[in-house]
Parts: C-alpha cells; sequence; structure tokens
C-alpha cells in the first residue's frame, strides 16, 4: 500500500555530517506527519525527529540544534540532516510515515533502516 525507500547512511567521523533522505510513495491520500526514529543495539527505538503535514518540527532533546528535519511535500519525501555527529548517534535509523491511505484508514509505515555509524 505505501513503500518507504530510504537512502544516505553510511560511516563518518565524529564531527561529520550525513543526510538521509526517504521517499514514501503508493496510495497516500494526505500525511499527518513523517519523521525518523533510531535503535541502538541493546535499547529501544525512539523517535529522533518528525515534521507534520503542515510543516511543523519536532525533535529529540539529544539532537537539538544539530539535526534538522525537512520535507518535500510534492514529492512526499523527508530529509534529515545530520551536522555534527557524536559516537552516540550510531544507530540504525528508520523512517516513518503516518498517513491516510485508501478509505481514509490513518496508519504507520516504516522503512527497512540505514545503518548510520560514527567513528574514527
Amino acid at each position: 500500500q505505501v513503500q518507504l525507500v530510504e537512502s544516505g547512511g553510511g560511516l563518518v567521523q565524529p564531527g561529520g555530517s550525513l543526510r538521509l533522505s526517504c521517499e514514501a510513495s503508493g496510495s497516500i491520500f494526505s500525511i499527518y506527519a513523517m519523521g525518523w526514529y533510531r535503535q541502538a543495539p541493546g535499547k529501544q527505538r525512539e523517535l529522533v525527529a518528525t515534521i507534520t503535514g503542515g510543516g511543523s518540527p519536532n525533535y529529540a532533546d539529544s539532537v537539538k540544534g544539530r539535526f534538522t528535519i525537512s520535507r518535500d511535500n510534492g514529492q512526499n519525501t523527508v530529509y534529515l540532516q545530520m551536522n555534527s555527529l557524536k559516537p552516540e548517534d550510531t544507530a540504525v535509523y528508520y523512517c516513518n510515515v503516518d498517513c491516510w491511505t485508501r478509505g481514509w484508514v490513518r496508519s504507520d509505515y516504516w522503512g527497512q533502516g540505514t545503518q548510520v555509524t560514527i567513528s574514527s
């Protein structure tokens, strides 16, 4: 019904930058929010940043001032610009879309995840 394609993960040094992208496709009528979550080994998945259909962003305290979430509404694409990366940012990052699909059913959809590793 809805597919998410993620890209942009990789290995960078502390202080470096990465830009993640996620394109949503399928029978999307309207988007409530899109966002990024991450999960490190042995830890729960946690919210990183979200952005509503109206463009209002929300960030975890740990990434405020370093990460920026943005959205291309026409392409149903969400981006996460990650600057000043720290080793503790290392995790698998998952894209999420909360949207209405056929029949105006609201559901969450997830990408497959992309590995982000911060190491010297």
